[in-house]
């Protein structure tokens, strides 16, 4: 079964590709604009990763982000944006990974799949700040 990714940017070019190249890579994804938008989407069809702009219309990024991991502990997400400094927010909200525009599709394509093999309770370990070395 194909792994299902959601990908959520403003900018249209910047979604259509990355749709295409993961599309390209086997991966079942849905593209949309903004946040509400992905919040119903991960409702109505179950995500295994969310490539989540910051810069979105109406709510903020990082207010999606609570929401979706609040409600989706175990779904995987990575920042993507153009916005600086967001590693230590990053790093603090404990998101998969973050990656800055513009994108370095191979970097991307090995935080996709790193993120789609890690195990549910490593995912789980790593949002509550363990390390999943402590799960062995």
């Amino acid at each position: 079964m194909k792994k299902r990714i959601l990908v959520v940017d403003d900018d249209a070019s910047g979604r259509e590709m990355l749709g295409r190249i993961l599309t390209g890579e086997g991966y079942a994804v849905q593209i949309t604009s903004n946040g509400s938008e992905a919040l119903a989407l991960i409702a109505a069809h179950r995500q295994d990763l969310v490539l989540l702009d910051l810069n979105l219309p109406g709510e903020n990024g990082w207010d999606i982000f609570e929401r979706l991991t609040t409600s989706h502990p175990q779904l995987a997400v990575i920042i993507v944006t153009a916005r600086c400094n967001q590693t230590f927010h990053a790093l603090a909200a404990e998101a998969g990974g973050l990656l800055e525009k513009p994108l370095d599709f191979p970097t991307l394509l090995l935080a996709v799949s790193r993120l789609l093999a890690e195990i549910p309770e490593a995912r789980l370990a790593r949002l509550a700040g363990r390390s999943a070395r402590s799960l062995t």
